[in-house]
């Protein structure tokens, strides 16, 4: 029933009608249809966990010690060499063992929201991933560049930016949360799902990528995000996009972009290894010393 009531805002009065809506929790119909609307629990995703971890998640589900280290390099094969985002793909495993992991965890690809294809081949993705603390599902953009020889994917490492440079459009965005470092290898792991760049993966019609070896052969953390305001799960990532026996990209051909942030910059060569860029923002040191003055305030 709709009755009206009284509200009140900058001094003058308004009617809004209410409306009422009973519902009978007694009747068993309807639990079972609210039951039904209820968020279910997110899985833990396998993807973006080290060996160490991976092994630790399965004890979780009870596969035996003795088991586990072998487990571990399956999984670490069919997610990093095969690129399958799909137990029911996973054929050395037995199918028992496929349905028990695909009750406990993930390992799908995130939603990708829109996908954008230049004349010159660049392509851009909008990713969807969970709230995680955010209070919604948050969103971020990967840019794959492909040029003679090489192609190039632009990663992002958080969803806006506690800095604020003039010169990025991320900068003019509040910072939402970290991605997480499942989240990080999701964009370069759609990515080459995308380009075909997985055994037994097609190329798309059309597509404009390099002539001869990977598609994906060089990634650069130059997306959204200041990656050094992220480092652990940055490093995780990139440690995991550059092991020989997975992804195995080079080093080499990693680039981490940074605004600067000093303290973490002799972390990044001890413990991770990838080539740093470093933005200097301007060319004079005085406009330099102001641009870093207005990131520590932001930050």
């Amino acid at each position: 029933m709709s009755r009206p009531t009284l509200a009140r805002g900058h001094g003058r009065h308004y009617l809004f009608p209410i409306m009422t809506l009973t519902l009978d929790l007694t009747s068993a119909q309807t639990r079972a249809a609210l039951g039904a609307n209820a968020r279910t629990p997110e899985k833990p995703s396998l993807v973006g966990l080290s060996r160490e971890e991976m092994a630790k998640a399965l004890a979780v589900a009870g596969i035996p010690e003795r088991q586990r280290r072998m487990r571990v390099q399956q999984l670490w094969h069919w997610l990093y060499v095969r690129g399958v985002s799909d137990f029911s793909q996973m054929f050395n495993i037995s199918k028992d063992l496929r349905s028990e992991l695909d009750r406990h965890f993930t390992v799908a690809r995130p939603e990708v929201v829109e996908e954008q294809i230049s004349n010159d081949g660049t392509r851009k993705w909008l990713f969807r991933f969970p709230p995680r603390g955010a209070g919604r599902p948050v969103e971020v953009e990967t840019v794959y560049i492909p040029e003679e020889g090489r192609g190039t994917l632009c990663i992002s490492s958080q969803v806006g930016c506690t800095l604020t440079c003039s010169f990025c459009h991320t900068g003019t965005q509040k910072l939402v949360r970290n991605l997480t470092a499942e989240e990080i290898l999701a964009q370069l792991l759609t990515a080459r799902d995308r380009l075909g760049d997985f055994p037994e993966r097609d190329t798309p019609d059309g597509a404009i990528v390099p002539a001869e070896g990977r598609k994906v052969s060089n990634i650069v953390m130059m997306g959204m995000g200041e990656p050094l305001y992220n480092f652990e799960n940055v490093k995780k990532a990139l440690l995991i996009a550059s092991d020989g026996d997975g992804l195995s990209l080079s080093k080499r051909r990693i680039t981490l972009s940074t605004s600067g942030v000093v303290p973490e910059i002799a972390r990044t060569g001890e413990e991770i290894g990838v080539m740093l860029a470093i933005s200097l923002h301007a060319v004079r040191d005085d406009l330099r010393d102001a641009g870093a003055d207005q990131q520590e305030v932001s930050a």
